[in-house]
């Protein structure tokens, strides 16, 4: 039992030997954990897309030029970018979310709030899961769409391989890969920002009982 609830506890009792918590002074505790759990979801947005770009550092050159072969390495890079804009969009939202409910003085607003703070993280998260989807489809249409390419690119040298038979075992890797990648990302969002929103909820709940 949380700092919250025997807080709760002590103040619903009728015959407690010390004074009731008044109204304030629950919604000053609910107001604080909400705003920390907001920060939070500000700092770990921020710390996913410094992970990444330290990420993108360790991917060697030799890597990127298979992409080049196919004609996507710049198509890559643009998506890049463009994620990078959209990340930074949803880092400001956060920021937003998190100066207005450190702000807000009253039940109604502190509830409104924490709704719009729920769907801007879930809003993240089915972006950056839609994202990976589109963009795996996309760069195996055009890598399926050139079969040559891709023989001579991802086949040692010199080596007699089934056509038919690398594509399709390339074809079941990929979808594979993409569901335990997906799974894993899905995974990630669920217990970080699930922790997160389920704390954002229970808030939420306790607000409205006080109403």
């Amino acid at each position: 039992m949380d700092e919250l609830e025997l807080l709760k506890k002590d103040w619903k009792k009728q015959d407690a030997k010390f004074p009731k918590l008044s109204y304030n002074e629950i919604y000053k505790i609910i107001h604080k954990k909400s705003s920390s759990v907001v920060k939070w979801i500000l700092i770990i947005c921020i710390a996913e897309l410094i992970f990444w770009n330290l990420l993108n550092f360790l991917i060697p050159e030799s890597y990127l030029e298979i992409y080049e072969k196919f004609h996507i390495k710049n198509f890559l890079y643009v998506t890049q970018g463009l994620h990078y804009i959209v990340v930074l969009i949803f880092i400001y939202l956060f920021y937003k979310n998190y100066k207005a409910i450190s702000v807000v003085e009253n039940t109604n607003k502190l509830m409104q709030s924490i709704i719009k703070t729920r769907k801007t993280v879930n809003y993240y998260v089915y972006y950056n899961l839609i994202l990976y989807v589109l963009l795996s489809v996309i760069v195996n249409i055009i890598m399926f769409s050139n079969p040559d390419i891709m023989l001579e690119t991802l086949t040692p040298n010199n080596s007699t391989v089934d056509q038919n038979m690398f594509l399709t075992i390339m074809l079941i890797s990929q979808v594979v890969a993409a569901f335990i990648i997906i799974g894993l990302l899905w995974l990630y969002y669920k217990i970080i920002y699930g922790i997160l929103l389920k704390k954002l909820t229970k808030n939420y709940k306790e607000l409205k009982s006080l109403n």
